[in-house]
């Protein structure tokens, strides 16, 4: 399966919608969108997961890579929308402690 990635700007804000599953085969084309994004002064990043239905090890090592250099940027960085399965790969490899992991979506719930 394919990734989708939608990407709305709004001011310094960098809205992005993800769907379908983040793996070896998909990452590389998200983590050059995500690269994009970083070049940019103090971007605030919303990556929203609500519609991704499988990540692996491959898929954490981008969202590693965009907040390194979201980072150097004075960035911030935010994911939304984590289902239950996701957010425990988040918790097993202990990311919930450095990245901003919700399962709520602003504007209401997943």
């Amino acid at each position: 399966m394919n990734l989708k990635i939608d990407i709305q700007k709004d001011g310094q804000a960098y809205r992005i919608k993800l769907a379908g599953e983040i793996d070896a085969y998909t990452a590389p084309k998200l983590k050059e969108k995500f690269m994009e994004i970083t070049e940019h002064t103090e971007p605030e990043i919303i990556v929203n997961l609500t519609d991704v239905s499988y990540m692996d090890s491959t898929g954490l090592g981008v969202f590693i890579a965009l907040l390194k250099a979201n980072k150097k940027n004075n960035g911030s960085l935010k994911f939304v929308g984590v289902s239950e399965r996701i957010k425990r790969l988040f918790d097993i490899t202990g990311l919930t402690d450095i990245l901003n992991v919700n399962s709520q979506v602003e504007g209401g719930v997943k």
